[in-house]
């Protein structure tokens, strides 16, 4: 089973007892959210909705229509001028005056957008995204994935429902369009999301999977004989998660390095897809994305770090000169003449198509491209996000983020008595725990080899659960080679971090007990007679 079923499972037996609290830390859920951008999105919300009535003002019962362009600056001065007091008001302005003085883009379509997207009066147009959310969005992408290596100007983006909705759409159209076929094979940076190991193994997929094992002994890096395996003409992509879920460490400026020279010198065609949900959490981040902009497709969702799982938010980014429009230029007439059937109905030139407006017709069946996109609201609360993480230069947000997960670390391991490993890559939005090096660490070698023999990692989380009420999700449905745990650090408070680093211990106190017993008992007992 999947870890994300098995932990349900789980939840039954941590849920079983009435006297005890039950500690769900298998969840990635976080349980912080950027509150400022939220209440901007409902203060914006009651301008737009007085910018309705008021084209409409003759008439009674509630009936509004289609906010006018026409002066919304002045009326949008007003009513920040009037309402300055209210939280998010004040943030709101802040955002006109950035967008017109520090982006150079219309105050006056950036408003109207905003007005008419958060009243969802309008199908998305374009459908791939609003014009002046997707330049907004990405300066944030560019600054926060990219680190502001490329010019904005050169990245496209598609607004999708979320991180797992990108890497729906992308293998999909990466299907239909023929970049991939049945028998391809396809190497996934191990280890991994779960469900990004088991797309590939699905029926209308039927991929062949090379895995590109980080080392546990390295900090999770990726070794070069590993990465090496890329320069196999036969590997049509390389999809990897950076920062990575569960060990939750960024690729290392040896390991993006090394990918940049295979792709420069062996590998100009290959494929890289990239999840980098995470890279807001870590330090001085570059996405693969930074380095082979050509070759890279982006996916960011929001989730994580704005704490809005519910709002569906995510972005595909590709660059304007992609490898992947490349091999459309690249495939056989037969199969170029059977896209324009499918595209045509789109435009009389299928060919010049870009790739990511194919993905985007690709989710709503062509047929329906006209009703793509992300829905007009989720936009608006994507750009909010997005400036009110442009507009913190001094970072305090995230510096906020980054003590909250790496205090919640520090408790977990306090309390178990063992010091957690220090890395400059590492995220801490996850922690994965070595169940045998854990063992090790507590109470030595010869007890550490005892649990390995007596216990699977799979025994010992139902135990974990059953005993403590604390649920883990386990190592090896990622992809782990060694029984292991993955502890999300984003969805507890902090003493309930503590509280399961002091049940763990005392679990593993307890089998230790255990263990010595049976060694004094082995010691003990009579030889038989020969």
């Amino acid at each position: 089973m999947s870890p994300f079923e098995l932990k349900d499972e789980l939840i039954k037996l941590a849920s079983g007892s009435e006297n005890r609290l039950m500690l769900n830390a298998g969840r990635g859920n976080p349980n912080f959210l950027a509150t400022l951008p939220r209440r901007a999105f409902f203060r914006l919300g009651l301008f737009a909705t007085a910018e309705a009535e008021l084209s409409y003002s003759y008439m009674p019962h509630g009936v509004g229509g289609l906010p006018q362009i026409d002066g919304i600056e002045a009326r949008f001065e007003r009513f920040t001028s009037e309402h300055r007091d209210q939280p998010g008001v004040l943030f709101l302005a802040k955002c006109l005056s950035y967008v017109r003085d520090q982006l150079g883009l219309p105050a006056s379509a950036f408003l109207h957008e905003m007005v008419e997207g958060i009243l969802g009066v309008n199908y998305p147009v374009p459908p791939r995204m609003l014009r002046v959310s997707e330049q907004v969005v990405r300066e944030y992408i560019v600054k926060e994935m990219i680190g502001g290596f490329i010019p904005a100007g050169t990245v496209d983006l598609f607004a999708v429902e979320g991180g797992t909705a990108a890497m729906t759409y992308i293998f999909h159209s990466l299907q239909q369009n023929g970049l991939l076929k049945r028998g391809d094979k396809v190497a996934i940076g191990m280890p991994a999301f779960t469900p990004y190991i088991e797309i590939p193994e699905l029926e209308e997929f039927g991929l062949d999977q090379v895995h590109i094992d980080a080392d546990p002994h390295a900090n999770w890096q990726y070794p070069d004989a590993e990465l090496e395996k890329l320069k196999d003409p036969a590997i049509k992509i390389f999809f990897c998660i950076n920062p990575s879920n569960p060990a939750s460490v960024k690729m290392d400026d040896r390991s993006l390095e090394t990918v940049a020279r295979i792709v420069s010198e062996s590998r100009p065609d290959l494929f890289i897809l990239t999840d980098d949900v995470y890279g807001t959490f870590a330090d001085d981040f570059r996405s693969l994305f930074a380095i082979c902009p050509r070759n890279t497709m982006l996916v960011y969702s929001f989730s994580k770090y704005f704490g809005a799982t519910g709002w569906r938010l995510g972005v595909i980014a590709a660059h304007k000169d992609s490898v992947f429009d490349k091999a459309l230029e690249a495939l056989p007439d037969e199969t170029k003449a059977s896209l324009s059937r499918r595209y045509g109905t789109l435009l009389p030139d299928v060919k010049s198509l870009k790739f990511i407006d194919r993905i985007v017709a690709d989710s709503r069946t062509v047929a329906l491209n006209h009703t793509a996109g992300l829905s007009t609201p989720q936009q608006v609360q994507m750009v909010l996000f997005s400036l009110f993480a442009l507009m913190d230069e001094s970072d305090g947000y995230k510096t906020e983020l980054k003590k909250l997960v790496r205090r919640r670390e520090a408790a977990l391991y306090r309390e178990l008595g063992v010091a957690p490993e220090h890395d400059l890559n590492a995220v801490e939005y996850y922690t994965l725990l070595d169940l045998e090096e854990l063992a090790r660490k507590i109470h030595g070698d010869d007890f550490a080899a005892w649990v390995k023999a007596k216990f699977s990692s799979g025994d010992l989380l139902f135990r974990i659960a059953k005993e403590t009420g604390i649920v883990l999700l386990p190592g090896k449905g990622f992809g782990t080679k060694q029984p292991a745990a993955r502890v999300s650090l984003a969805n507890l408070n902090e003493y309930e971090y503590a509280s399961i680093g002091r049940s763990l211990r005392a679990m593993a106190d307890q089998y230790y007990e255990e263990f010595k017993e049976s060694k004094e008992g082995t010691q003990s007992s009579p030889k038989k007679a020969t």
